[in-house]
């Protein structure tokens, strides 16, 4: 099953699951995770973002923030300066998702190390 039906009608379940995959699939991103966190401490510029999560590039740094705004994530304000001056914001939504992203995040950081460990194991058993 694709998330895109061309022809063929959805039943009503199978586009339930396709919504719920999209929006994990968003919100788990490897980029995401790190902006709302960001986000839901207050309003956080592109630089600011930038410069806090490591590897990211200017590119999906934009298209992630613009993923993220058009999901209702993220507000973008931009204040008439010059240069112009952008801030973003978790709207209430992704406030309300803050805790289990914290959670995930935590849980990843306890258990990395295991993690590395089982893949070195599980590679060195299965190897050839």
């Amino acid at each position: 099953m694709t998330c895109a039906p061309g022809n063929v009608p959805f039943t009503h379940g199978q586009a339930r699951a396709c919504t719920v995959r999209e929006v994990l699939d968003r919100v788990g991103g490897k980029w995401s995770i790190s902006i709302l966190v960001s986000a839901s401490n207050g309003p956080v510029r592109f630089t600011e973002l930038e410069r806090h999560i490591e590897g990211i590039s200017r590119r999906m740094l934009t298209l992630t923030l613009r993923n993220l705004e058009r999901d209702g994530l993220l507000h973008r304000t931009v204040y008439p300066t010059v240069p112009p001056k952008v801030e973003y914001t978790a709207t209430p939504m992704a406030l309300e998702l803050y805790e289990s992203l914290v959670a995930l995040t935590s849980w990843a950081e306890r258990h990395r190390r295991a993690i590395s460990e089982a893949r070195t194991r599980y590679d060195a058993e299965h190897a050839g």
